[in-house]
């Protein structure tokens, strides 16, 4: 029976790349989004590119009854999902009491209660068959505070803890949960976060989706726990280790205040 890897947020970004590169190995894939078009375009690409099978569901993960939907369809099916891929995630920049709270709302629902129900109801199953891998992207955001995006740095930081946590429980099951923590990545992140990155361009921290994907994939074949790629992101993880709490939540205020953007 055929198996499968299943990544949220499939049809840009980290997602799409992770996909190719899982693809290119072999993988069969479940691809997770919301835009149709898009994930029926990927599907056919990758299926004809790499001679594998490719399915899509389309979800909006930040509506609670399409994702029971989508959990119920999976729990009911056949389909044995050996890697789950909880990459799909949104962002936002701003005075937190400034921002429209069906917005903070949806990045939490997001970022937060719909990879913990995908880690629960797919989880439970990894644990019954005794085999399984589950990735949760969270972002080096998760290893501080940071002022005018502090929604999205906590949920980051939560995704980090809750999979370090999970790792260790799901361990004696024989299921590797690893946690991927990214820096600053090209992709439509920005812009649908409303936050001008066009200082960043020309900067040595951003990396490319499909080197991201690279090298978390090999990370991957060796279960590592935390997967930060780039030893700049290394080093801005572990900076607020050794700073001062007041420093480091300033520090990041500021930055995160320089790429606001005001549209």
């Amino acid at each position: 029976m055929p198996r499968y890897a299943l990544i949220t947020g499939a049809s840009s970004g980290i997602g799409l790349a992770l996909a190719e590169a899982l693809a290119r190995r072999g993988r069969n894939l479940i691809l997770v989004a919301r835009q149709r078009h898009a994930l029926e375009s990927i599907a056919y690409e990758l299926s004809q590119r790499f001679g594998v099978e490719v399915l899509f569901r389309v979800c909006d993960l930040s509506e609670p009854l399409q994702l029971s939907g989508l959990l119920h369809e999976l729990e009911q099916s056949e389909l044995i999902i050996e890697l789950l891929v909880n990459n799909a995630g949104l962002g936002n920049s701003g005075a937190f009491v400034a921002q429209d709270w069906k917005r903070e709302q949806q990045l939490i629902e997001v970022n937060i209660l719909a990879l913990a129900r995908l880690c629960h109801s797919i989880g439970t199953i990894m644990a019954g068959q005794g085999s399984g891998q589950i990735l949760n992207v969270a972002s080096v955001a998760g290893f501080q505070p940071g002022a005018w995006m502090s929604n999205y740095y906590a949920s980051k930081a939560y995704v980090l803890h809750f999979s370090e946590g999970l790792r260790e429980e799901l361990k004696e099951y024989g299921v590797s949960v690893s946690v991927l923590c990214p820096g600053p990545t090209r992709s439509a992140f920005f812009r649908n976060a409303l936050i001008n990155s066009a200082p960043l361009e020309s900067s040595k921290l951003l990396m490319s989706a499909e080197e991201v994907a690279l090298i978390t994939v090999r990370a991957l074949e060796k279960k590592r726990a935390i997967i930060i790629p780039g030893w700049r992101n290394q080093l801005m993880a572990m900076l607020p280790r050794w700073a001062p709490r007041w420093l480091v939540r300033k520090t990041a205020g500021k930055i995160n205040q320089r790429f606001t953007r005001a549209d």
